[in-house]
């Protein structure tokens, strides 16, 4: 019964902690039947939950520090990792930005290229155009000279009039006239004045080769009149002034193709250029629009990535959160409850060695006195 009362002594020091198992095991001792050798088998079960559960704590206490340094380090390398995708979505942007730009006045400077060619396709087309009508008249005009020409010199000098050419027949027609008939009639020529020149020349086209008023000699007239004294002489005014418009225009008529050849050539190396440029413009706009491409995907890519990275800074945000939930009145408590433990084990080993026989404050007051014995 001594040995009871001094082990629940011992276990009421240890009073500071409450625990039901230490509860329990004070009413056991409390008790006027104890049973010594069970009640220090449950001592030795407390001491040895009490040192697992130590042990779990500590392990517990390591297990929330590497877990916090842990999350600690991957939010950081997180926070590190947005910045960087955040900067080069900014960058992709900014980049992509210029390319729109650029294929904008790219695509711009072909448009007005093509404006500027069809303008001078169709410019080249009028100054053709009129270049062949003013050529052709010019033709007529020479031609309708000449035959003047010729119908002077059959007045003036038949040696030098041409006539014109016979009616070619026909193998019947023949065949007909061999036998006594009558030839077709010959067909006037068409044209002006039964000139054969088909195209329309008005007067003004040759007057405007030459003064015709104040150089031309006036026509020959009857020779009642008596207004020249030789044929040759009646002739050399209307002859000069015939050759003069034929020089005159010959003259227009070369101006004329040498303009026209120049013209022709300018066209064909704007058009040569344009073509060039176009060429260059069109690789050039197909060169943005692929880096633009690229600058999207790269972009989007970027952009899944920073949604992801973000997802990962929630994620450990919340393991944190848990960790914080889990650990933090652990690490709060921890070192009261290792001193409340060791104290609990410390009684309960002290109450053992009483029930085993040991009078512990005897052993203790003996340990003293040694001590002061050996200090004197």
């Amino acid at each position: 019964a001594k040995q009871a009362k001094q082990a629940l002594q011992q276990h009421r020091a240890a009073g500071a902690v409450k625990d039901p198992r230490l509860d329990f095991l004070a009413i056991a001792l409390s008790g006027k039947e104890v049973n010594f050798g069970k009640v220090i088998d449950q001592i030795s079960t407390m001491v040895a939950l009490l040192k697992k559960e130590q042990t779990d704590d500590d392990e517990k206490k390591a297990y929330c520090g590497e877990s916090f340094d842990q999350a600690e380090d991957e939010e950081k390398a997180l926070s590190r990792k947005k910045g960087k995708i955040e900067t080069a979505i900014a960058q992709s942007k900014e980049v992509m930005a210029g390319l729109v730009s650029d294929i904008e006045s790219i695509t711009a400077s072909i448009k007005e290229l093509d404006q500027q060619v069809a303008e001078a396709t169709e410019l080249r087309k009028s100054q053709n155009a009129a270049f062949k009508q003013e050529l052709a008249e010019n033709t007529a005009a020479k031609e309708l000279l000449g035959i003047a020409k010729n119908r002077l010199f059959k007045f003036y000098s038949p040696s030098q009039y041409v006539a014109p050419k016979e009616q070619e027949l026909s193998e019947e027609d023949q065949i007909f006239t061999k036998f006594g008939g009558t030839p077709p009639p010959t067909e006037a020529p068409g044209g002006i004045a039964g000139t054969g020149v088909e195209v329309a020349v008005s007067f003004a086209q040759i007057r405007r080769h030459s003064s015709l008023e104040s150089k031309a000699a006036p026509p020959p007239p009857p020779e009642t009149f008596g207004a020249y004294s030789k044929k040759a002489e009646e002739s050399n005014g209307v002859l000069a002034m015939i050759d003069l418009l034929i020089k005159d225009l010959d003259k227009d008529m070369t101006e004329g193709t040498t303009e026209e050849k120049n013209s022709q050539a300018d066209y064909e190396s704007f058009m040569a250029d344009s073509a060039e440029k176009r060429k260059l413009d069109s690789e050039a706009l197909a060169n943005k629009e692929s880096a633009k491409a690229d600058a999207e995907e790269s972009l989007l890519a970027s952009q899944e990535e920073h949604k992801s990275t973000m997802q990962e800074l929630m994620a450990n945000g919340e393991m944190t959160a848990n960790l914080h939930k889990e650990c933090d009145w652990l690490l709060k408590h921890f070192d009261v409850r290792k001193q409340a433990r060791s104290d609990e084990i410390d009684s309960l080993k002290k109450a053992s060695a009483v029930l085993s026989g040991a009078d512990y404050s005897f052993v203790q007051i003996a340990h003293e006195r040694r001590l002061r014995g050996a200090r004197a």
